[in-house]
């Protein structure tokens, strides 16, 4: 792993969702040169737990589950001395807004049997479960794992100990009763890379933090007066759903008046 940065692993990543994982994708964008990081604050930034904003507040997770799962999914893509993770960039908010509407009901999957969760993993997702079902099951069934082995919650561990646990997820060495526990952990890391790299208007990659870090503009509408420009780095600050159509509503009343 040696000479393999953060970004390269993060946009690798993207690219390559797992098939078992129950309808998710991923894609990075490539970037010429690397820019440059946002300004931070002196210590940890605010997460979604601690932020209080309306558009933070969770509406699926219990408190427990909100816990456990930002526990874990800072140590899927942590913060460094550059960036913030996926703590700091709100994935929780993303993954449970996902969970709250049609993804976490399972509203575009085929829900009846025969189910085989024991099938290879080219055969996609086999189980029984809605998104919603899995995340609610693996959660209780893993820290019911946990307390059988140690009286602390995820949590409550440090970041060594809970990468353990997260790879005996992966791995299958930590068993649950009725939740492959790989196909919960790959469900969690599919969410949490989409979550990453989404627009902020779902609720994560808050202040765009991932697209800088990649390079990637954002949702500009059009980019005809560019075409004939070869070998230029496009350097402008991204723009997301909901900067588009302020902008596009900007233009309009300029048009109007």
């Amino acid at each position: 792993m040696k000479g393999l940065s953060r970004r390269d692993l993060l946009k690798a990543g993207a690219a390559g969702a797992a098939l078992t994982v129950p309808g998710t994708s991923g894609y990075a964008q490539e970037a010429d040169t690397r820019p440059m990081p946002p300004e931070r604050p002196d210590g940890p930034l605010d997460t979604a737990l601690e932020y209080g904003r309306d558009e933070d507040v969770l509406l699926w997770f219990k408190p427990d589950e909100a816990k456990f799962v930002e526990a874990a999914i800072a140590r899927l893509i942590p913060a460094d001395d550059e960036w913030p993770g996926a703590k700091e960039a709100g994935v929780l908010v993303y993954i449970d807004r996902q969970l709250s509407g049609a993804y976490g009901s399972g509203a575009r999957m085929f829900l009846n049997g025969p189910w085989k969760p024991d099938a290879p993993p080219q055969q996609g997702y086999q189980l029984r479960y809605t998104p919603a079902e899995l995340y609610r099951l693996g959660i209780k069934q893993t820290r019911e794992w946990l307390g059988e082995r140690d009286d602390r919650e995820l949590w409550d561990m440090e970041d060594a100990e809970i990468d353990e646990v997260l790879s005996a997820l992966e791995s299958g060495k930590a068993q649950l009763p009725s939740v492959p526990a790989p196909v919960f952990f790959e469900t969690l890391l599919a969410n949490t890379v989409e979550g990453w790299f989404a627009d902020p208007v779902y609720g994560g990659n808050r202040d765009m933090v991932s697209w800088r870090m990649v390079g990637f503009p954002g949702g500009y509408a059009q980019y005809l007066e560019l075409v004939d420009n070869y070998n230029y780095r496009y350097d402008r600050e991204p723009m997301g759903i909901a900067g588009g159509a302020a902008l596009f509503a900007q233009q309009a009343r300029k048009e109007d008046g």
